[in-house]
């Protein structure tokens, strides 16, 4: 099912939150505590939001700027143009200006689709459920309208309500009643309610958290000291001066670096592994009706990575 920003479980936890669910649900039909009804959703919006963004309309909009953009930089290169300067010139500005057209409303179909619909009514849910205090796993780039790996807030960022306190407790103690009890009758056991609990997060996820963002430096750090130190025994032979085989001390360091950089790497592909594995018991753990809490960016952007 994979991992959904809030269960439906959470979200029918709160008697406000369920309500309130359920009276948008009823605005778009769908209903937002069933997992499986909103999994589907998802996958449909996001299938459709993406073909959206291919449509012919987007990519000639592209090829018709690009060619009004372009066109006047061929003046130089092509007599014929030179000779009907003004003539091409206008042609650039038409295309410029109609290719800007085309993506303009490429994007503001794509806004619409986005903005629109049972994704609207979802994102609704989404803020009044953060509101009263349930946290938000993890929501996806894409369903506020950003890129992968973006920040920012998006084309549809997820509305933003006062925070709700919480419900008060009901007093425990009821006042005295004279009437005797009846005698209570021989009840059938309850069946026992089974606590669904977030599976602890491993020592080796809270490692990747922290390295996830970490390296990245060592290929080009290695390769610019591998350069220098051929630079300077280049420069040693040229010119005859001695000092310049100093240089050849960078090689080994460059290689260190570069073992080094190896090494991290593969210990963090090690780590990404087993925050994979912690992420998918996450999933199991939601799909059984867990509230999990929110992930750490690094865990978010490796599920939008895997995704």
């Amino acid at each position: 099912m994979g991992l959904l920003p809030v269960s439906g479980a959470a979200l029918r936890s709160d008697t406000r939150v369920r309500e309130a669910a359920r009276d948008i649900g009823a605005r778009y039909g769908v209903d937002y505590t069933d997992d499986a009804a909103v999994t589907a959703l998802l996958a449909e919006r996001r299938k459709s939001l993406e073909t959206e963004q291919r449509r012919p309309a987007a990519y000639l909009g592209l090829l018709t700027l690009m060619a009004g953009m372009f066109l006047p930089f061929g003046i130089p290169l092509s007599p014929a143009l030179d000779a009907h300067l003004f003539a091409v010139l206008g042609a650039a500005g038409a295309l410029t200006v109609v290719g800007a057209a085309l993506l303009v409303h490429a994007r503001a179909q794509w806004k619409q689709a986005l903005r629109n619909g049972p994704l609207a009514g979802y994102r609704e849910v989404l803020g009044i459920a953060r509101a009263h205090g349930i946290p938000l796993a993890h929501i996806p780039p894409w369903l506020e309208g950003r890129t992968t790996g973006g920040g920012g807030k998006g084309a549809a960022p997820i509305p933003t309500y006062p925070p709700v306190e919480p419900t008060p407790q009901a007093p425990s103690n009821a006042p005295p009643d004279s009437t005797p009890a009846p005698a209570p009758a021989p009840a059938t056991p309850a069946p026992a309610s089974v606590s669904v609990s977030v599976p602890p997060k491993p020592s080796a996820v809270s490692h990747y958290e922290h390295m996830a963002d970490a390296g990245g430096w060592h290929d080009e750090t290695g390769c610019l000291l591998f350069l220098a130190g051929a630079g300077g025994v280049t420069w040693a032979v040229t010119v005859g001066t001695a000092v310049g085989y100093a240089a050849l001390l960078l090689v080994p360091v460059a290689v260190w670096i570069w073992l080094a950089g190896r090494r991290q790497g593969r210990e963090k592909e090690e780590l990404r592994e087993e925050a994979l594995k912690y992420v998918t018991a996450l999933e199991a753990a939601q799909a059984a009706g867990a509230r999990v809490p929110e992930l750490s960016p690094q865990l978010r952007a490796l599920l939008d990575d895997h995704h």
